[in-house]
């Protein structure tokens, strides 16, 4: 490869770097929706026109931006009785705690206002959720379980992240955990009922 090609490359990784920077901070502040590709570039000292030769669309930088892996922990190397403590704590961790990196809060403010990104969050939850569960909980149970477990846990993150709901956003993580650690044991272990009306 030439040094001019080098450089060019080298170039090119900068300038895609700088946008997903760029892109990050404003989707995480703003959501998909109030994000401005104009801001992002100008943020990012480069022409519009560049995000567009990058990532094509708006959505396609969001997806290059806003990757998403939830590091879920191995339940199986869990003992039974502490896996609702240990998977709740895991989640704050990632909200908030050394695992955080603003990404779920920008998907998630994003996809309250915008369909396609609601199924995002949809896909990513049953996937990796169901995948984390599938080796400790019944297959008859494990999209029920999983269902259960993601609502939980996303509807602690829209109350403290989002909405910050008095009595949940204030709270030290310690005590969200115990607070909600019971629940989520219950939905991975405690018997569900059947044919209630």
């Amino acid at each position: 490869m030439s040094v001019e090609a080098t450089s060019s490359l080298r170039k090119s990784d900068r300038t895609r770097r700088a946008i997903l920077e760029a892109a990050r901070a404003h989707f995480t502040a703003r959501g998909f929706d109030g994000a401005n590709l104009r801001a992002i570039s100008a943020d990012a000292s480069i022409d519009p026109s560049m995000v567009k030769r990058y990532f094509g669309s708006k959505e396609g930088l969001f997806a290059a931006a806003v990757p998403v892996d939830l590091q879920l922990p191995t339940l199986a190397d869990v003992p039974e009785a502490r896996r609702g403590e240990v998977l709740t704590a895991h989640f704050i961790r990632r909200w908030e705690g050394d695992l955080s990196d603003n990404i779920l809060v920008a998907l998630l403010r994003s996809a309250i206002t915008n369909a396609k990104l609601s199924e995002q969050v949809r896909t990513l939850f049953t996937s990796q959720v169901m995948a984390m569960l599938e080796p400790v909980v019944p297959a008859s149970e494990l999209v029920r379980r999983a269902a259960l477990i993601s609502s939980q846990m996303l509807g602690l993150a829209v109350t403290r992240y989002i909405l910050a709901l008095p009595g949940s956003a204030e709270q030290p993580a310690e005590q969200l955990i115990a607070d909600v650690a019971p629940n989520v044991q219950r939905y991975l272990h405690g018997v569900l009922e059947e044919g209630v009306r």
